[in-house]
């Protein structure tokens, strides 16, 4: 378990849960209990909605405080004159997926991995630096992530469909007070609709990104330097495998299983290229 200290990302999971507790609050205090007290579809909508809650938080710690696959550090730090040597012997310019060479953790780095300045390390299979998870997405956490995205979405539609269905049915034996209860409620319920829509189309956006980085086998880093495919020619079907495990499809969003790619076989000390005493 790893926790990176980085205040931007504190308050950006302070931000989080406070937006989920208070969509948790509304829903339950302002909707259920205010319009649905004679429905039989009240305690349906209180287990299915804190069911989605409780998988949301689930991906999202997940995410926060699993390992992103972070390169180990060598056991010997490399001196400066070695690593240049290296640098200019095996950094083929011809092949941008070779190993490299990191000059602020002083290790070798497997293709694919970046240096975090934020982490301060390398992750293999770096995306970005998310702050919403105070964690980089990286390739042994990419499925939490993907997992806590698609239950934001999930939460922000039940709550915009449950507050428009409690304007368009309302009920009308629950009225006790015209004017302070359907006020209050109301308030609650445009504050919920906004924070809904704002939500859900931002981890839309994501989502989309992720998703496209994935069928393309592109990273965000690896976009922004223009390297291309890393596998090209790699079915959807197993790069989508790759991220969420060997396991079936419809286990593929369940937070609670762990990571179970095949890439995560290679091992940090199995490369010819550290195969001499540094």
């Amino acid at each position: 378990m790893r926790f990176v200290k980085d205040p931007c990302g504190v308050v950006c999971l302070i931000i989080t849960y406070l937006m989920v507790i208070y969509a948790d609050y509304v829903v339950m205090r302002w909707i259920i209990l205010q319009t649905m007290q004679t429905s039989i579809w009240a305690p349906i909508h209180v287990i299915l909605f804190n069911t989605v809650v409780f998988l949301l938080a689930l991906s999202h710690l997940k995410a926060v405080f699993s390992d992103p696959g972070t390169v180990p550090l060598p056991a010997n730090r490399l001196d400066f004159s070695d690593l240049h040597t290296v640098g200019k012997n095996n950094g083929n310019s011809n092949n941008e997926w070779n190993w490299t060479v990191c000059t602020r953790c002083e290790t070798y780095r497997p293709p694919r991995a970046h240096h975090c300045r934020i982490c301060k390390r390398c992750i293999r299979r770096m995306d970005h630096h998310c702050p919403w998870i105070n964690n980089c997405v990286g390739e042994r956490n990419q499925k939490f992530f993907l997992q806590f995205l698609v239950y934001v979405g999930m939460l922000a539609l039940y709550s915009v469909a449950l507050v428009v269905g409690s304007w368009i049915y309302p009920c009308e034996e629950c009225e006790s007070d015209e004017t302070l209860e359907s006020q209050t409620r109301l308030l609650h319920s445009v504050i919920l609709l906004l924070e809904s829509a704002l939500f859900g189309l931002f981890v839309l956006a994501i989502m989309v990104d992720q998703m496209h980085a994935i069928l393309h086998d592109e990273t965000a880093v690896e976009q922004a330097q223009q390297k291309g495919s890393y596998r090209p020619n790699r079915r959807k079907l197993y790069l989508l495998a790759d991220v969420f495990g060997r396991g079936h499809p419809a286990c593929w969003l369940c937070p609670c299983s762990s990571f179970n790619s095949s890439s995560s076989s290679l091992r940090y000390y199995d490369t010819p290229l550290l195969s001499h005493d540094v």
